[in-house]
């Protein structure tokens, strides 16, 4: 009888089938557990009173009214979107130049490309943005530079008009994956191309406007995406080097949607502005894709 289980049991390991649902379970638990469960419960507390300690109370559609009145929010709102249209398009543009340089034939090249992405792999970790924030400190190592040339130190994190500027190096510092996708799309662009455009006379600028631009520009249409729901997604860099301030001139939509739950423990507030900025992603990203179709360039096309 033993024997007979036995070879059953191993009969039901031996099924594709069965094996197929034991490897795919610990991603579908996650999913789950980790991902829709979650969405679930925080699209239900956007419409309750929710403070993480008594029982949330329905108050319907009052978060998100509430969200048209708050000055903190819209604030957020405006810094955020600064943030991405001026992160964005640098990283894009130097991940591009980098991309450039390493795709010429060189011995070292795959170890340039290494060193090259090393900031994408921990420009977003809490110890880089606590040495970027001794690096901008008011006696950092840009001070120190600042004032061997004879100027005056200044205070980056103390003044709400240059607060930003280190979090966008920062953010343009972070330049690796992107350089990594433009460096295989500009391998896969046809060297013959290049070859007519020189016999025809054109120059390097004319060359790069007219057949690198065009080519690449569905990889430019993935990189813009990715890159632009990465930046409003932005937490780190505020919460570790500015803490949002000063007067809020860094608090970013995640930073302020964190401090609304955790900090002052109204979690049907936070989770109304949470998809808030889901429905604002989405929007944003409709329109890159509908405005892709006057710039993004496809061999099917005429």
């Amino acid at each position: 009888m033993a024997e007979k289980k036995q070879k059953s049991f191993r009969q039901i390991l031996n099924n594709e089938t069965v094996s197929g649902y034991v490897f795919a379970a610990p991603f579908v638990i996650g999913l789950l557990a980790f991902t829709l469960i979650p969405i679930i419960v925080s699209f239900y507390y956007s419409f309750t009173d929710y403070n993480l300690v008594q029982s949330e109370s329905f108050v319907g559609i009052t978060n998100y009214a509430k969200l048209f009145s708050d000055s903190r929010f819209l604030k957020s709102v405006r810094v955020t979107l600064v943030f991405v249209l001026l992160s964005v398009p640098l990283k894009l543009m130097f991940a591009l130049l980098v991309a450039q340089v390493l795709t010429k034939k060189t011995k070292a090249v795959t170890t340039y490309r290494s060193l090259y992405y090393v900031p994408s792999l921990i420009g977003g970790s809490i110890a880089v943005a606590l040495a970027w924030k001794e690096l901008f400190g008011r006696r950092g190592l840009i001070n120190q530079v600042l004032g061997a040339v004879g100027a005056s130190p200044i205070s980056w994190f103390g003044d709400q008009n240059l607060a930003m500027l280190p979090l966008i190096l920062m953010a343009v510092w972070q330049f690796g994956s992107s350089m990594i996708i433009f460096a295989a799309g500009l391998k896969e662009i046809p060297t013959t191309y290049y070859e007519a455009a020189k016999i025809d006379g054109a120059g390097r600028f004319h060359i790069f406007r007219k057949i690198t631009i065009p080519c690449l520009s569905p990889i430019i249409l993935y990189n813009l995406i990715m890159q632009t729901i990465a930046g409003f997604m932005t937490f780190n860099s505020a919460f570790v080097i500015t803490k949002g301030g000063p007067n809020d001139a860094t608090n970013f939509y995640s930073l302020y949607v964190y401090n609304t739950a955790f900090k002052y423990y109204d979690m049907g507030y936070a989770s109304a502005m949470s998809w808030v900025m889901l429905v604002l992603i989405s929007a944003i990203t409709f329109i890159i894709f509908k405005s892709s179709k006057m710039w993004v360039f496809s061999e099917a096309e005429d």
